[in-house]
């Protein structure tokens, strides 16, 4: 009988421990999940932020890439438009030299 109680006894404390640690992980499992919530709310926070600086940035060189291309469509018309008075220039200095060519032949050929 006292074996029997014995073993009794054995099978009841090992169903109170299994009961005791099937608790205690649920316990140490929720503990962990609260422990997390906090960080995860920042690193969540943190990483929206980031989003959207990132974005800003994305606009900033959109913004940057625009200015660029207006600017060199005006160096280019800047440039065109040098071209084209240096080779007015030059058209210019030749018609001037030729009227000077003329003009000193005209008087070349008038009696003193």
């Amino acid at each position: 009988e006292l074996w029997i109680s014995l073993e009794e006894h054995q099978d009841a404390l090992e169903l109170i421990m299994s009961k005791y640690r099937k608790q205690m992980l649920q316990l140490l499992q929720e503990r962990k999940g609260e422990d997390a919530e906090p960080v995860l709310k920042v690193h969540q926070a943190n990483s929206l932020e980031i989003e959207s600086q990132i974005d800003r940035i994305c606009e900033m060189g959109e913004v940057m890439r625009k200015a660029i291309q207006v600017d060199d469509d005006q160096f280019f018309k800047v440039q065109e438009k040098l071209a084209q008075l240096e080779l007015e220039n030059k058209e210019l200095r030749e018609l001037l030299s030729i009227s000077k060519e003329s003009f000193e032949v005209g008087r070349e050929d008038l009696p003193d």
